[in-house]
């Protein structure tokens, strides 16, 4: 890690490793970058790094799109509360979530419970830009992808709010954001 990137270094890491006794669950907006913070926030810590949505394809053997089209949202929502809870119970280290996981009241409440709830918020033009690199996301195939994010953000912000942690991810190195939860973290212990 370069000095330019951050005053906090190894050892403030080290020492907010130590005191950190549950799971991190990123939480957020599509787009905010909770699986690339997390995988880069996980190696900080020296820690396993899992995503969600990940989970749930595998445990469904189809993609997030397929399960949506086949079985709707609510159903979605149901499986992705049930892998939630298993990955609180199974893993110590980073989890980043689906973007309307938070939303979900049983979710949100096993989170805060189980886990240190970290909000990664974003500017809605950011996340467009970062949203348009890929094309699996379900919600935006529905209109106006900028529309589509600032309803949702407007939606969701008051869910999002509970978490316990709240940190800005920038348009830079997503190390930066990273550093930035663990300087939250250390502040919240």
């Amino acid at each position: 890690m370069t000095e330019e990137t951050t005053s906090f270094g190894d050892k403030e890491i080290a020492q907010v490793s130590r005191r950190i006794d549950r799971p991190i669950v990123l939480v957020g907006l599509m787009g905010v970058g909770k699986s690339t913070v997390g995988r880069k926030l996980a190696t900080l810590l020296n820690c396993d790094f899992v995503d969600a949505d990940e989970e749930i394809e595998v445990a469904a053997q189809r993609s997030i799109p397929e399960i949506f089209a086949d079985f709707g949202e609510a159903y979605f929502r149901d499986g992705e509360r049930r892998v939630i809870a298993r990955l609180l119970d199974a893993h110590s280290g980073v989890i980043a979530t689906g973007g309307g996981a938070f939303v979900n009241d049983e979710t949100r409440a096993l989170i805060l419970e189980r886990g240190i709830g970290v909000w990664i918020d974003c500017d809605v033009d950011t996340l467009v830009e970062r949203t348009s690199r890929k094309d699996n996301r379900p919600l935006l195939k529905q209109g106006d992808p900028k529309q589509i994010l600032t309803r949702l953000l407007e939606e969701r912000r008051p869910y999002y709010a509970q978490a316990q942690i709240r940190v800005m991810s920038e348009d830079g190195p997503h190390i930066n954001t990273a550093i930035k939860i663990l300087e939250a973290i250390d502040a919240w212990l």
